[in-house]
């Protein structure tokens, strides 16, 4: 489960960002997190408190901002949703698709008192 390495990682980043600021405790933390990044939703939330434990992040809300995959077709032009599978553009069939969203995976927001 290599969630629990990169959970530990984003408690980290966020703590280091909210010590910067001057902050005492942080409320909530927003993460984005693409559906073709290979990480699962559910296996961060469930790290999340065992992570935070002891730092500024801990009793801290965590908002998963989950987003879809999408692809583009170098053939056709088309985009399309994409998933960890889809290989073949559904429009025109060519093996072609450049992912244009769903491999984001970072912070995008802290609420810190």
């Amino acid at each position: 489960m290599h969630e629990l390495g990169i959970t530990r990682s984003i408690v980290e980043i966020a703590e280091g960002h909210a010590r910067e600021q001057g902050a005492t405790r942080v409320l909530s933390l927003t993460v984005q997190i693409g559906a073709l990044s290979g990480v699962i939703p559910e296996a961060v939330e469930f790290a999340f408190e065992a992570c935070s434990q002891g730092t500024l992040l801990e009793g801290a809300r965590l908002i998963i901002d989950a987003v879809p995959g999408r692809g583009r077709c170098r053939a056709c032009g088309a985009e399309s949703a994409m998933d960890r599978f889809t290989y073949a553009c559904p429009h025109c069939d060519a093996l072609a698709l450049d992912t244009v969203q769903g491999e984001e995976l970072r912070i995008l927001e802290l609420e810190v008192d």
